[in-house]
């Protein structure tokens, strides 16, 4: 019979184990000091195994409101018996570290906490149940961690997807999804994924990069960053662009920080994990199909509600499609200030990609129209890069400044210039002005908003 209990007070105290007979915490001389020599498969075998009976005794109806030193000694105290049973020897130190493996696989996500609680990690790709890689300061390395099989990985994706009312199986093998602290979560599985489950985490950082921090990490100079300051409070709609994993979603947050805490935001991600420092901020995410495949809710349809919202300014995590066009209607309609981000390796490629979503629709807009709509709702186009070294960094800052015949033009205000690499590797380069003071300059004045002409003049500085 399952422990009942009255209190959570009492529950801290109580067994969250059923078991045959009661179990005492072990001395340590139970746990033989002597190694054994067992590979990764005869390890991840016997965790298999302890987990099976874990599960089989586990009251999953108060596991959450018993404390985890207590948790880790009932189940200390259950594993001993078994591995007693099996005539196993392990050194205190495994013996410890099995402990903690199970605990992952009874209250987390098994072998990807200790990854998710690795503060240098930013992402973790798992392109099988025996590969993982993560990524280190920008740079890729294999990780020693496994899964057993791949049920084993699978049901760690079902874990994660079912927790945000998400589902993956063979009519729909992908999904995107997020973790309780907002990290963002990728998963694709068979027939679509040929070498079976792949998964991709985009860890959400507790600590977010402000625009100091990207200045300190010299993303950027601190001209650029007045300038971004400048921008947003005079209310100009940015467009930030980059390639996959350079930091498009972090520097929307950055930039995001500089508005009005008094401005009502609303933001629309197929999957939350901006991090809006401001209180007066509501959050949209979109809704994929379900089983019978209706109710899917998509970006296009929230920008559209989100006009209904009074909203000061939108903010779309990334446009990927027909809701470009709907996000262009909305800056050019007094929602001055709105923010995107979008897939480009460069700010002109950023608007060919824009025009392409709007083409998207299959409507017969003429393309000057397109283009003329780009020109006047895009003011700013922010464009970053991952280089070489694993670094990121602002690579221009350029402004739209209308239209010639049926092209945009545009000026760049701030470049990084590349110098070369050092002897480690390391990119080599500055953050420069390029001597030409953007249009929009009066706007800037004309809203109050203080900056320095000489900001824009290489090699002066501004007071």
């Amino acid at each position: 019979m399952f422990n009942e209990f009255r209190s959570r007070k009492a529950a801290s105290k109580s067994n969250v184990l059923t078991l045959e007979r009661p179990i005492e915490t072990p001395p340590k001389a139970q746990v033989s000091p002597e190694p054994i020599d067992t590979d990764l498969q005869a390890h991840l075998e016997l965790k298999s195994r302890l987990h099976g009976e874990l599960l089989d005794r586990l009251n999953l109806s108060v596991i959450d409101k018993v404390e985890r030193s207590e948790l880790k000694r009932q189940i200390a105290a259950l594993v001993t018996s078994l591995i007693e049973a099996e005539r196993l020897h392990m050194r205190s130190e495994a013996f410890s570290a099995l402990i903690d493996e199970l605990i992952h696989e009874v209250m987390g996500l098994g072998p990807l906490e200790p990854l998710l609680e690795d503060p240098t990690i930013n992402d973790i790709l798992v392109n099988s149940y025996d590969q993982v890689y993560v990524e280190r300061f920008g740079l890729l390395e294999e990780s020693t961690v496994r899964f057993r099989d791949e049920r084993h990985l699978l049901r760690i994706i079902d874990k994660i997807v079912s927790k945000v009312g998400r589902r993956i199986d063979e009519s729909q093998p992908w999904v995107d999804a997020r973790l309780e602290d907002g990290s963002r979560v990728n998963a694709i599985i068979r027939p679509c994924s040929v070498d079976g489950p792949a998964l991709s985490i985009r860890k959400f950082s507790r600590n977010p990069l402000t625009i100091k921090k990207l200045v300190d990490q010299q993303s950027m100079n601190d001209q650029a960053a007045k300038l971004l300051e400048a921008l947003v409070e005079a209310r100009l709609n940015i467009l930030i662009s980059g390639g996959t994993g350079s930091g498009k979603t972090t520097m929307l947050n950055a930039v995001s920080s500089y508005i009005d805490g008094r401005q009502r935001i609303v933001t629309i991600e197929d999957a939350a994990e901006l991090q809006l420092q401001q209180s007066h901020v509501v959050r949209l995410e979109t809704r994929p199909p379900n089983a019978e495949g209706h109710g899917v809710i998509t970006q296009r349809d929230l920008v559209r509600n989100a006009l209904r919202m009074r909203p000061d300014r939108i903010i779309v995590g990334e446009v990927r499609g027909s809701e470009c066009f709907d996000m262009l209607q909305a800056m050019n309609t007094g929602h001055d200030g709105s923010m995107t981000t979008v897939h480009a390796n460069s700010s002109r490629d950023a608007l060919s990609r824009v025009e392409q979503m709007v083409t998207m629709l299959g409507s017969d807009l003429p393309v000057r129209t397109i283009r003329s709509q780009i020109a006047s709702a895009i003011q700013i186009v922010l464009q970053l890069s991952r280089l070489s070294d694993g670094t990121r960094r602002v690579v221009s800052i350029s402004e739209v400044t209308g239209m010639e015949d049926d092209t945009i033009t545009m000026q760049d205000i701030f470049v990084f210039k590349r110098r070369g690499k050092s002897e480690t590797g390391e990119v080599l380069g500055e953050f420069l002005p390029t001597g030409i003071r953007p249009k929009c300059f009066d706007q800037l004045v004309a809203a109050g908003v203080d900056v320095d002409n000489r900001m824009f003049i290489h090699g002066a500085t501004s007071s």
